[in-house]
């Protein structure tokens, strides 16, 4: 007898996760401490491979030395390095913050622009930190693919997880336009307490189990 699942196609089990999470995750707070668009900015350059946690233990000192442009502009690069050390890779970030910080006094007046193509031309800047910028400052409906959602996003057949770009074109194509600068949050917060790299393989976790539930097997996911 041919199994069934309550879950057929991709529509319906994004139908599920979007309801899902929402009844989990009522409330969606920036991860990242920050005061301003400025400081959110930065916050995200620093958590390229580095948690939140630690991004957020790091920038009360980054703040107390300069917390606007203006300021960050005159600080020596090996000033900024020494504070960020722990967030890793701290070399490259600190040059960034230096570089992005002067561009924004020079060509923004000391504002963070409002368009991809402007914040995809400071250093150290990609799509998915615009991403995140766009949607949490400016309130433009974007889905910041981390590895979080990328992982999530395989494990629920909801992408291939070819490439990042293509799982936020799936997440895109399948979860109201609406929802997407909350439901990214919510996949992340998700993907860090019950989904998570090791703790669940694809059979463990409610979602999960939920929507394959004759799945024996562990999904393997692309990186």
């Amino acid at each position: 007898m041919k199994k069934t699942t309550p879950f057929p196609g991709r529509a319906e089990r994004a139908a599920f996760v979007d309801r899902r999470l929402a009844e989990l995750y009522p409330e969606t707070p920036i991860p990242l401490d920050h005061k301003d668009a400025y400081s959110l900015l930065v916050a995200v350059v620093l958590s390229a491979q580095c948690t939140d946690k630690r991004v957020n233990e790091v920038t009360p000192a980054l703040w107390a030395l300069a917390d606007t442009p203006e300021k960050m502009s005159r600080v020596p690069v090996a000033e900024i390095q020494r504070i960020i050390r722990p967030c890793g890779l701290s070399p490259q970030k600190s040059k960034a913050i230096s570089e992005l910080s002067r561009l924004l006094v020079e060509r923004h007046g000391g504002a963070v622009p409002r368009t991809f193509a402007e914040l995809e031309a400071l250093p150290g800047v990609g799509h998915k930190t615009a991403s995140v910028v766009m949607a949490q400052v400016f309130d433009e409906p974007t889905f910041p693919v981390d590895t979080h959602i990328d992982r999530l996003a395989q494990r629920w057949q909801l992408s291939s997880g070819r490439n990042v770009v293509q799982t936020e074109r799936d997440l895109k194509a399948v979860f109201p336009l609406a929802h997407w600068n909350k439901l990214h949050l919510r996949i992340i917060f998700y993907g860090r307490e019950h989904c998570t790299a090791r703790g669940c393989d694809g059979t463990v976790c409610e979602i999960c189990r939920t929507l394959f539930p004759d799945r024996k097997r562990a999904v393997k996911t692309r990186k």
